[in-house]
């Protein structure tokens, strides 16, 4: 599948991380899809994974990408969903890996643990890689959902 729209999501703590992102998928020919927040006026992270699988859910994205302080809330928020398999990812390896082993389909960064440019690598990595398959990867991903 080829990725035309990610839909981004963030709370109080990467709203400024999710701009950053959101200009630089846009400037790489993506449609983004931005789910809020948009200032540093405190918000519930849960509500953002939400969101995001919502949106999956709905095909209005292929693939999310969601960003709190550390990331962790808001890729537990979204992995109670099963249409989602977030990967809490803080440089581009395993942001790789997560998609070829584990065909996740929503990074969850965390502002307050990666820089802009790491963050925009990990980026790079999540929806420039494939899902590499396989019967090993098929199976155990098919055991997640």
């Amino acid at each position: 599948m080829s990725v035309k729209t990610v839909a981004l999501a963030s709370d109080h703590a990467g709203y400024q991380l999710k701009d950053e992102l959101k200009e630089f998928l846009a400037k790489g020919g993506y449609e983004v899809l931005d789910l809020g927040t948009n200032g540093p006026e405190s918000v519930d992270y849960p509500d953002f994974g939400d969101a995001i699988a919502a949106a999956i859910r709905d095909g209005r994205a292929e693939r999310g990408v969601l960003i709190c302080g550390t990331g962790i809330g808001i890729s537990i928020a979204a992995n109670r969903h099963r249409e989602v398999r977030a990967a809490l990812c803080s440089e581009p390896t395993s942001a790789r890996l997560a998609r070829e082993h584990n065909d996740a389909n929503v990074l969850a960064l965390g502002a307050r643990v990666v820089g802009p440019e790491i963050a925009k690598d990990c980026v790079t990595a999540f929806l420039g890689t494939a899902f590499e398959g396989g019967e090993r990867h098929t199976r155990r991903v098919k055991k997640l959902g």
